[in-house]
């Protein structure tokens, strides 16, 4: 398996946890709705999600330090509303908060949107569009 994916952008994203387990419970629910799965740990307490190949991962900060993201949001794909309903349901069962319930963006056309924080204080969001945009 590849250690991480890239899509010409991207190699990985990388969000500190707290609570590797909590957050991984987190992100279990959240992207399990969007068929993103946890693909198991990877060394030193990672925990790699993808659909095909690792892409996003999760872990304590490298320096030991808490976490922050203040500023920073992750947008996940979905293929329809329905998964974007079903990512902000599972991950609010899961220990997230609510930072914008599921519904049309108005700026973008067709935009349809939810937006989470994780356990750790990370916002994350998943967005399709109804217009095919």
């Amino acid at each position: 398996m590849a250690v991480i994916s890239g899509d010409g952008v991207f190699s990985h994203v990388f969000l500190g946890a707290i609570d590797v387990e909590v957050s991984a419970k987190f992100y279990d629910a959240a992207l399990g709705a969007l068929g993103i799965r946890n693909l198991g740990p990877f060394g030193n307490g990672w925990i790699l999600y993808g659909r095909d190949k690792p892409a996003f991962i999760i872990a304590r900060p490298g320096n030991g330090e808490a976490p922050t993201s203040n500023g920073v949001t992750i947008g996940f794909a979905a293929s329809t509303t329905a998964e974007v309903d079903a990512f902000h349901a599972a991950g609010l069962a899961s220990g997230g908060t609510d930072e914008g319930a599921p519904g049309p963006r108005s700026h973008l056309p067709g935009a349809y949107a939810a937006y989470l924080r994780d356990p750790a204080g990370n916002k994350v969001c998943s967005y399709t569009f109804t217009d095919g945009n």
